[in-house]
């Protein structure tokens, strides 16, 4: 989707169209940019900058409040779409998905008419565009889904992959961040071609385990499935204050609200699928950006051991504090769970 929680509020709020928007929190209280549309975006606005400095960017920015049961709903409108053409959908988050239409017959089969149809259907029901990248495989459509951004689609056929990827830039590659981006480019790796002729072994001395990745991508190759089955590694509540929590004390007194939102989000996660705890995580971020983590095995979110475990975070920085996070790494599904004595 382009641009999806503007574009849902432009939506809501036709007197909004031509104007700047952003949906996220406001300015005065840390507040950051969850979307913002495209009117926003030619001022240098973005996702995850903080919105007093979108402010800066853009005076005559309008925010909206982030109305998350709605984008929820749109969204599941549009799966519905999805699902009469494939049962194969891996969504990647509300407003983005893969689509396996291999034994797809609407169309003639075609994966090109198929998603121009998708697309048409969406904006008929839901008056929101999208785009779409068409590819033999996960890689390549998601490169060619933000090609021809806003409303197109880019199609890459089996013929054109080694064309099209030998002249691809890394930064293209998901996964490739900033700080992967600059040791590429101070090996002089700028394309996908330069990955390739730099070979297996090198990509792994420098890049570990993600080499052989960026070595199988280099050549258009990615034989991950779409997955329809997803099984959930961690949950996490974090809140960001508008104020600094001054002390450990501060601290201390907040993280019952953040623990009992914690347990309303993991028995929601439960009721899809079984999930086991290993891990208690707590994660600080004092009011200089440093953040700091602590965790401990464990196989429930005791209140008590995040107590334990804020305290000695915090012990780290020794001042204010303008974020607080508990989260649970899970065991994956075949393990077999400890059960308790009593």
């Amino acid at each position: 989707m382009d641009c999806f929680f503007a574009a849902v509020e432009v939506r809501e709020n036709p007197h909004l169209k031509g104007k700047p928007v952003a949906v996220g929190g406001k300015p005065n209280t840390r507040g950051v940019v969850a979307a913002c549309n495209y009117e926003a975006r030619e001022f240098g606005v973005h996702s995850a900058m903080p919105m007093s400095k979108a402010y800066q960017k853009c005076p005559a920015l309008i925010t909206m409040p982030v109305q998350m049961a709605l984008y929820k709903s749109v969204s599941k409108q549009i799966h519905q779409i999805f699902q009469q053409y494939t049962d194969l959908i891996e969504p990647l988050s509300l407003d983005e998905a893969y689509l396996d239409v291999t034994n797809c017959k609407q169309c003639g089969g075609s994966a090109t008419l198929i998603a121009k149809e998708i697309r048409e259907r969406i904006f008929a029901t839901q008056q929101l565009t999208a785009s779409a990248g068409i590819a033999p495989n996960k890689f390549l459509a998601k490169v060619a889904s933000d090609w021809n951004k806003p409303n197109g689609q880019k199609v890459i056929t089996p013929n054109e992959v080694e064309n099209f990827v030998s002249e691809l830039a890394v930064t293209a590659i998901s996964g490739v961040g900033k700080v992967t981006a600059k040791k590429m480019k101070s090996l002089g790796i700028h394309s996908c071609g330069d990955l390739k002729r730099l070979g297996l072994a090198n990509l792994s001395r420098y890049f570990g385990r993600f080499g052989k990745t960026l070595y199988l991508y280099s050549q258009g190759i990615d034989n991950r499935p779409v997955k329809n089955h997803w099984v959930r590694k961690s949950l996490s509540v974090e809140d960001t204050f508008a104020k600094d929590l001054p002390d450990l004390d501060a601290c201390l007194k907040t993280l019952p609200v953040i623990y009992q939102e914690l347990l309303l989000r993991l028995e929601r996660a439960q009721k899809k699928q079984r999930l086991i705890a290993k891990v208690l995580v707590v994660k600080l971020r004092f009011n200089n950006f440093q953040t700091t983590t602590m965790q401990i095995q464990g196989g429930y979110p005791d209140e008590q051991a995040y107590r334990k475990l804020l305290k000695q975070a915090w012990q780290r920085g020794k001042r204010p504090v303008r974020l607080i996070g508990i989260g649970l790494q899970f065991n994956p599904p075949d393990i077999p769970e400890q059960l308790s004595l009593f």
